[in-house]
């Protein structure tokens, strides 16, 4: 038998049956030793004894069956007063084969015939009451035909019980037969809270980090298969210059120009995967928001002397949040590059970190010329880029806020980009941790 479901019923249909069987052994093995029931029976019996044999004693014959007769009339069956011989007292026929077939004690029967026959002798044998009984009082066995009900209730409980063990073992087999074919978007969606419910779970769990790191190795190929076409078209060019060039040295600038794009972009496109590929490996963390930002800001400055501007950072408080440290970090440096290379010399990256209710807002702003309103949700894009050649020329991939944005999902945060006339305003919310410290901050970051 394959069917774990045919298995349980089968189970409990022994069990159940088991149950009755030594229900009724053990009734049987009862009902034929000395038990209350007996006792009580045979006292009623004795009674009748001494109440007709004083009747007959006192009234004779006609005293004797107008006893006989009461009894009769009150308790079911028929009486007879015999004599040690057999002869009925109240109208002289013969009993002998009567008192023979009847035992001298009463003791229910097993099986009970129709109609048993119980006698009960007086103390010096003179005289016998011999009762042919048409019922007997209430023993186990006479209930047997009512226990139907409660066997055909004990079946049913006992399908249901079946069912609901086996529905949910069902339900995942569908459900892993579905994942199994290719569907990764399938879960069980249980909210049982049984084990049958705990493996549901860690199944749709496990289901996730599948789908997850699937989607992002499909989509890391897709993106290095489209983004590495130009340069790798454009540094096969150059490696053929630099065969035939006269200035050689130039024309290995630009191979090596070239090489270092790709490792860049190379290295874009991993940071991405692992942001979205498998969080289940991340481990969150109080993390100090403030000291990220400071950090991010600090590590910057360089950049922006470089390029001649300046970062003014303002946070006034200290904020925690819950989350992985390193992903955040690299999304606010990405933020803050982005704004470096597209704001103009001589102006300012404005950094602004503070809390609004139980989240904290972190908005960085450049002074460049902004984003075209329909794009503004476009830059979120990976490889997406306003201006291809200003892209080039500051070096950008078109993937900083696309890692971005995908790390701040991670942590159920909130990024989005609107125009600050002049310059591009990014505004990023994160949670914060529960019970997290908002404090007001002891030193202020200055550029």
């Amino acid at each position: 038998m394959r069917s774990i479901f045919l298995r349980i019923l089968a189970w409990f249909g022994i069990l159940l049956l088991f149950s009755f069987v030594a229900f009724v052994i053990t009734t049987a093995l009862l009902i034929r030793q000395d038990n209350p029931v007996d006792r009580f029976t045979n006292l009623v019996v004795k009674m009748q004894l001494d109440d007709a044999v004083a009747a007959y004693q006192a009234g004779g014959v006609k005293a004797l069956a107008s006893c006989l007769e009461r009894f009769n009339r009150y308790l079911p069956g028929e009486r007879y007063l015999l004599d040690a011989s057999g002869r009925d007292l109240a109208t002289n026929a013969d009993r002998a084969a009567l008192l023979a077939a009847a035992p001298p004690a009463f003791r229910f029967p097993w099986p009970p015939p129709k109609q048993p026959v119980i006698r009960q002798a007086t103390a010096d044998g003179r005289y016998h009451l011999v009762i042919r009984a048409k019922g007997l009082p209430s023993a186990p066995y006479n209930y047997l035909p009512y226990y139907a009900w409660i066997v055909l209730v004990l079946v049913s409980l006992c399908y249901a019980m079946a069912f609901t063990l086996v529905k949910p073992l069902r339900q995942l087999r569908d459900t892993l037969s579905k994942f199994g074919g290719g569907d990764l978007a399938v879960r069980t969606g249980s909210t049982r809270r049984d084990e049958f419910g705990d493996v549901s779970r860690v199944f749709d769990k496990m289901a996730d980090r599948i789908q997850a790191l699937l989607t992002a190795e499909r989509r890391l190929l897709q993106d290095i298969s489209h983004e590495l076409r130009s340069p790798l078209a454009r540094l096969g060019f150059a490696v053929e210059l630099a065969r035939n060039a006269e200035d050689r040295q130039a024309a290995l600038d630009r191979v090596k120009k070239e090489a270092v794009r790709i490792s860049n972009l190379v290295g874009e496109l991993l940071d991405m995967s692992r942001v979205e590929g498998d969080p289940g490996v991340r481990t969150a963390a109080q993390v100090d928001l403030t000291e990220l930002v400071d950090s991010a800001v600090d590590d910057a400055f360089i950049e922006a002397d470089a390029r001649n501007c300046k970062i003014v950072p303002q946070i006034e408080r200290t904020l925690e949040i819950s989350g992985d440290a390193e992903l955040l970090r690299r999304a606010m440096e990405n933020v803050l590059r982005n704004a470096l290379r597209h704001t103009p010399e001589h102006t300012a990256v404005e950094v602004s970190l503070r809390r609004e209710n139980a989240a904290a807002v972190l908005t960085i702003r450049d002074h460049g010329t902004g984003v075209p309103p329909d794009m503004l949700e476009d830059i979120f894009r990976p490889f997406f880029r306003t201006d291809d050649d200003r892209s080039r020329s500051t070096g950008g991939v078109g993937l900083g806020l696309a890692i971005a944005r995908r790390a701040i999902h991670f942590h159920h945060g909130e990024i989005a980009a609107e125009n600050a006339d002049p310059g591009l305003r990014i505004t990023i919310r994160l949670p914060l941790a529960p019970g997290g410290t908002s404090r007001p901050r002891l030193r202020t970051s200055s550029a």
